[in-house]
């Protein structure tokens, strides 16, 4: 209810947007009546493109109309419509939301300054009072000028009569021409003499006139530049960086009333603008007005051109790593297009996959053959018209790429680096066929692949096109090398967004990832912001002894941390960005039974725990051991917290806390006990004991339940059953678990087989 509170708040301007807002499409009395209902509901939750949750919107419907009770009459409008109740009340409440954060930005503290954005949008909005009266002004002198014309015509009219009864005296007796002609020709020289100077007078008004409408031209062609070569490429920009996980880009709500504003604006002075041209041709006058016409009437042209044009654009993006075979989406919206009544005849939208140089052959206006790089199924869809919210869209819901043809390929590029677009295009007409515009807009790069292998590649492609693609460039050049520093910030923007966590990368994780990135521990970290990396170094070439690049080892951190390690990353347990010299550094310094979690170096996707305890081999010596990396595979199996549950030599996590105050909460409570006299197995993992000098408890009390000595090759059993297989060093000095592992599985799966009269009876 703290909305409508606020809403109700609201002055001059925003009041009556906000009271506007309402009518009988949903009143508001019911607003008023049911705000905490109405802000309390999961508005958002229903997907409006989505007919299936048309359900959802039901309910919501007979829980308005039960709130109603007296007032649901008024709610007939929805029964067959459900979704449009859920758009409409979710426009009206973003858009409340808007005018009350404006008007409380408006007036923010630090002596009544307004914020950046509020100035700017204070900007914007005086200037379209400045074309509002601009463009009354010129009304009323055309309104003026025409009055004054015709005037001027009756009073030609008139000197046309006496032309003619001085022309008819000829006829008459000498002495009657005498007697009246001295009269017509003084009354003829009268009217002519004010011919003369009021022509002159309806030059001058056709010529201020004129050069009143080249003035509010001008500022129509400035304000236009700042609505869609800043304000629309900046949230085109938004949405770019959103397909890294950047921030959303923001509804179109504000932009396409502007846009509207202008097209309205635009609309009215090219009518004026025809107008006066009608009463120039109504009365021609000899001077320049007619070249001045002319030019203002193709200026005004190419300003709604260039309108129409640019706010043709793309709602929601495509995927931009794409499968064949695969069902996908994207909407297109007309910004303009309610305004300017298009959808008296709702115009029709193709969707066309091309390639990189089709693109570059299109925005060049060549003859492109109409040529397309695929087929698309379902790639036609009508503009349909939202009244409740005025929006012009078209969604294609169950587009599917049948099939691509890729261009030759040279050098080290592969499938996964080749960028294609969706190319959306469109016909209409408005003003009574005045003007037909032919539209077009393409999406945001796309790579296609075949199959899941690939998305890897393809998402560094698009990560690396997303992040350092100019505005304007040349379909879809991109700098082949960065600054470590902007790349810093992109793969932080993916890595939050990927693992859905607030804590992003860190100073010391980022150094970290450099020493990786350009295979060097020696740098110092300060020298790293001004060194810059390839797209070569990034993703195409190896790291050094690996066979993978920087971006896929980095990938498979996101991917492994997304599906198995969110909460532990989230709560700060896992440091992750470490190194193995780092971790031993840091962890002799700390008591047995210390432990770290670490990324793999060695492979993609694994994450391994090193721990401080005595060697075995050497009485009174500690050294730090690492396990061999879990990966997703592990983890399916069982989760990280119980692995270090499992693992008693496991004290405390870097630096100092008791494990169980850190994971006990995500342990998997213990198993039941028998049901029908079936005991069901335990999975759990254990690590082999090595010989120690001193296998007595008493003697090492710093492990919590036996003595063993330190483990690195963790192990699967079940219940009772002692551990499998020997430890096998790779390597890399760490553990290769393939056999141990394939095992366990071996086990767990004969397990689930049923085995009569196995596993029966009491629990040992």
């Amino acid at each position: 209810m703290a909305v409508w509170i606020q809403a109700q708040q609201l002055q001059g301007d925003a009041l009556h947007q906000m009271q506007s807002l309402y009518g009988q499409h949903f009143p508001i009395e019911v607003r008023h009546y049911l705000s905490q209902w109405i802000e309390g509901q999961l508005w958002d939750a229903i997907d409006l493109e989505n007919p299936q949750e048309e359900i959802k919107a039901k309910r919501l419907l007979d829980n308005l109309i039960q709130e109603l009770q007296k007032k649901a009459e008024h709610q007939s409008t929805y029964d067959r419509c459900p979704l449009e109740l859920v758009r409409c009340i979710k426009h009206i409440l973003y858009t409340e939301q808007r005018l009350v954060r404006e008007a409380t930005n408006s007036s923010s503290p630090v002596g009544g300054l307004m914020d950046s954005m509020s100035q700017k949008y204070h900007q914007i909005n005086q200037a379209f009072e400045e074309l509002r009266i601009l463009t009354q002004d010129t009304e009323n002198d055309l309104r003026k000028l025409q009055h004054n014309q015709e005037y001027f015509i009756i009073q030609y009219q008139e000197s046309l009569r006496i032309q003619a009864q001085l022309s008819s005296l000829a006829t008459l007796p000498p002495a009657d021409r005498q007697l009246r002609e001295p009269s017509l020709l003084s009354k003829r020289a009268t009217v002519e003499a004010w011919l003369t100077r009021e022509a002159n007078t309806l030059q001058k008004y056709r010529l201020g006139l004129a050069e009143k409408h080249q003035k509010t031209l001008a500022l129509l062609r400035k304000q236009q530049t700042v609505i869609l070569d800043d304000e629309l490429i900046q949230w085109k920009r938004r949405q770019q960086l959103a397909g890294n996980g950047g921030p959303p880009e923001g509804g179109l709500d504000i932009l396409q009333s502007w846009c509207e504003k202008l097209a309205e604006t635009i609309w009215q002075n090219r009518q004026q603008i025809r107008r006066a041209e009608h009463l120039r041709q109504q009365l021609p006058i000899p001077g320049p007005i007619e070249e001045l016409l002319t030019e203002l009437n193709s200026t005004i042209t190419d300003i709604i051109s260039a309108l129409v044009t640019s706010t043709f654009i793309i709602e929601k993006q495509p995927p931009q790593v794409l499968k064949t075979q695969t069902k996908f989406a994207a909407t297109v919206r007309l910004l303009v297009g309610g305004k300017l009544n298009v959808h008296m005849n709702p115009p029709q939208v193709k969707a066309t996959i091309i390639s990189e140089q089709q693109a570059k052959a299109l925005l060049k206006n060549e003859n492109t053959r109409n040529d397309s790089s695929g087929e698309i199924l379902n790639n036609n869809c009508v503009m349909e018209y939202h009244q409740t919210t005025g929006t012009l869209s078209a969604h294609f819901r169950n587009m599917s790429l049948k099939r691509i043809r890729r261009s030759d390929r040279r050098g080290a590029e592969s499938v996964t680096e080749e960028k294609f677009t969706i190319l959306f295009e469109s016909q209409f007409s408005v003003g009574g066929n005045e003007l037909v515009f032919q539209v077009k807009t393409l999406s945001l790069p796309v790579v296609v692949i075949v199959h899941g292998s690939q998305d890897n590649n393809a998402t560094a492609t698009v990560l690396w096109d997303n992040a350092f693609a100019e505005p304007g460039r040349v379909p879809f050049i991109v700098p082949d090398k960065v600054l470590w520093p902007q790349l810093c910030e992109a793969l932080n923007m993916k890595y939050k967004a990927e693992v859905q966590s607030n804590r992003g990368l860190s100073e010391e994780n980022l150094v970290f990832l450099a020493q990786k990135a350009f295979s060097s521990s020696s740098v110092n970290p300060e020298d790293y912001r001004n060194m810059t990396m390839t797209w070569s170094q990034f993703n195409r070439e190896s790291l050094p002894g690996r066979n993978f690049t920087f971006w896929q080892w980095f990938d498979g951190v996101m991917e492994l941390t997304k599906k198995h390690l969110k909460p532990h990353w989230n709560d700060g347990a896992i440091l992750g960005f470490v190194n193995k010299q780092q971790a031993q550094d840091m962890l002799m310094s700390k008591p047995n039974g210390t432990f770290l979690l670490r990324f793999s170096d060695s492979e993609i996707g694994g994450i391994t725990i090193a721990w401080v305890a005595e060697n075995p081999n050497k009485a009174g010596e500690r050294m730090v051991w690492n396990l061999m990396p879990y990966t997703t595979k592990d983890f399916s199996i069982r989760s990280l917290a119980d692995r270090i549950s499992d693992l008693n030599h496991l004290l405390f996590l870097y630096p100092d806390r008791p494990k169980d105050e850190v994971f006990s909460k995500y342990y998997t409570p213990p198993l039941s006990k028998a049901v029908d006299g079936y005991v069901k197995p335990q999975i759990k993992q254990v690590v082999p004991e090595f010989a120690t000098p001193n296998p007595d408890p008493a003697a090492n009390p710093t492990y919590m339940d036996h003595a063993a000595s330190p483990a690195v090759n963790p192990q699967h059993t079940y219940g009772l059953y002692p551990p499998i297989g020997d430890p096998m060093l790779d390597p890399d000095g760490e553990f290769d678990l393939d056999d141990t592992m394939d095992v366990a599985r071996h086990v767990e799966e004969l397990l689930r087989r049923p085995m009569e009269g196995q596993w029966s009876g009491q629990q040992s």
